[in-house]
């Protein structure tokens, strides 16, 4: 069992680590105040290969693998969980998606854009009756012979604005259950396709989410992915790996606090002391370490498996669970150690803290992640 990284992970986590401090942190706050969508720098993130880092290089990608993924979110969301999450669903469910089960047609036409960075994609499950228990669609993809018509309305959507291809799941066969939904690539300007207002949120707030309405929408059939029926297996599957996305974000929320609050508690003085000379203090930092560790490996163990081509679902379950609850023990103690300062935006802890609560939330709760894991127990 080795636990070394190779050379060229260690350069990507240093490229990705050095672009978020050099270039996302000076405008990270500003972004966060005003719920700015960070458009520059996803587009240097895309030219940088960050927005297609699984990709075939014959379809513009970078050919890594899901680790050095992994280490590249979790450098990304120390600064800046906004950028991350737009990172997290071009790589884990449109690109990823796209490639694993798109035709051939499918993978031309989008991938080499969306890997690039040129164009983002967004991937449409939740509706306002269908969160958590995703079988219960109500958007339908209407058969029409060589178009579907499409109806609804999807929520909760990062990308919402500024994305141009949209991977929507929708009902097509009602009496089938979730063996008659499709899943239907849609583009930015169809007729009948209407972006709603952006969703003013807790955190990530420079995340573009929105709602979107479909109103007789003529998808054509070659942008339908996979066969008749298949729309449900793509979501759960691409959903898998896009929680090893989520779960590397939350880490990498975490480990930005820590850094944050060691750094903070070797400056502070309190009782004529450096804060981190306090018993108090230092185990609190000790814990944050231990977990963030422990939560590290797990992300990795996923992303092994993913590599590996062996079955990751409870590996990535795990992972986002345990991470996105690190991320919120961790970000609370970061603030609690910066005291005051901890409680204003200049010190950057309760923005991260704030990011920290949707990693419970997206791509599958924590209840959901239970109810996995659970069944893998009791199989």
């Amino acid at each position: 069992m080795l636990f070394n990284l190779t050379e060229e992970h260690l350069m990507i986590q240093k490229a990705a680590r050095d672009f978020a401090n050099d270039v996302l942190k000076p405008g990270v706050i500003e972004r966060d105040e005003h719920q700015k969508f960070p458009a520059a720098e996803i587009k240097q993130m895309g030219e940088l290969g960050f927005l297609g880092m699984m990709v075939d290089p014959k379809y513009g990608g970078g050919g890594m693998d899901c680790i050095s993924y992994v280490l590249a979110m979790e450098e990304i969301s120390k600064i800046d969980a906004s950028c991350s999450v737009v990172m997290s669903v071009n790589n884990s469910l449109v690109c990823w998606g796209l490639e694993t089960f798109g035709t051939e047609e499918q993978k031309l036409k989008y991938l080499p854009r969306l890997a690039t960075g040129q164009i983002i994609g967004a991937f449409c499950l939740s509706e306002p009756e269908a969160g958590s228990d995703a079988t219960s669609q109500r958007t339908t993809a209407e058969d029409k012979g060589d178009h579907y018509i499409l109806n609804g309305t999807k929520n909760w959507i990062t990308n919402g604005s500024s994305a141009s291809v949209y991977l929507v799941i929708a009902q097509t066969h009602p009496e089938k259950g979730h063996k008659g939904i499709n899943a239907l690539i849609v583009e930015k300007g169809m007729p009948g396709f209407v972006v709603g207002p952006k969703e003013n949120k807790l955190g990530i707030r420079g995340s573009d989410t929105h709602s979107l309405m479909f109103d007789n929408v003529k998808v054509p059939k070659e942008n339908r992915i996979g066969e008749d029926g298949f729309g449900f297996k793509f979501a759960m599957q691409t959903l898998t790996g896009g929680r090893i996305g989520i779960a590397s974000q939350a880490l990498g929320i975490a480990s930005g606090a820590y850094e944050l609050a060691l750094a903070y508690s070797k400056e502070r003085k309190a009782f004529g002391k450096t804060i981190n000379q306090h018993q108090a203090i230092q185990f609190k930092l000790a814990d944050m370490a231990t977990q963030i560790e422990a939560a590290r490996l797990l992300c990795l163990k996923a992303a092994w498996l993913k590599d590996k081509h062996l079955d990751y679902t409870t590996a990535s379950a795990m992972a986002k669970v345990f991470s996105s609850k690190v991320a919120m023990d961790t970000t609370i103690e970061a603030v609690q150690i910066h005291g005051g300062y901890g409680f204003v935006k200049e010190f950057h802890v309760e923005r991260l803290m704030r990011d920290a609560k949707i990693t419970q939330i997206y791509e599958g709760t924590t209840e959901v992640q239970k109810i996995v894991i659970s069944r893998a127990l009791l199989a």
